[in-house]
């Protein structure tokens, strides 16, 4: 069983990436979908998101299923509940860290993009 995480910048191809894994996959931003399929942001959300995000890792974890989490992950501590998880679940763990420069699909401004690369830790 495996737990891949895949951090990037917005537009860097972490989704893209994610979906060409045999996993379950999961994104914070997926808790922003509505019933339509369309993506409706609200950052006064963002820890319910995040926090549902592992919920649905832990559950597909304790289904032995392999999962791939695809997050910015920008701070390294963003990804400790995750591996976490990969050791209650003794799931092995990778880290996939995703450099790409594409258009985002969420909108994501080049300031915001900018702020994040700043506070970007290896």
């Amino acid at each position: 069983m495996k737990l891949t995480l895949i951090r990037g910048l917005p537009g860097s191809g972490k989704s893209t990436l994610a979906k060409t894994l045999d996993a379950q996959h999961f994104e914070a931003d997926m808790y922003f979908i509505n019933e339509k399929g369309e993506y409706c942001y609200d950052g006064d959300k963002i820890g319910e998101a995040h926090e549902w995000c592992q919920q649905q890792v832990e559950k597909a974890l304790a289904a032995s299923q392999d999962v791939v989490v695809a997050n910015t992950f920008v701070r390294l501590w963003e990804m400790k509940a995750y591996k976490n998880l990969a050791k209650r679940y003794k799931a092995e763990l990778n880290i996939i860290v995703c450099h790409e420069r594409y258009p985002n699909v969420h909108g994501v401004s080049d300031s915001v993009i900018a702020k994040m690369q700043k506070r970007w830790q290896d």
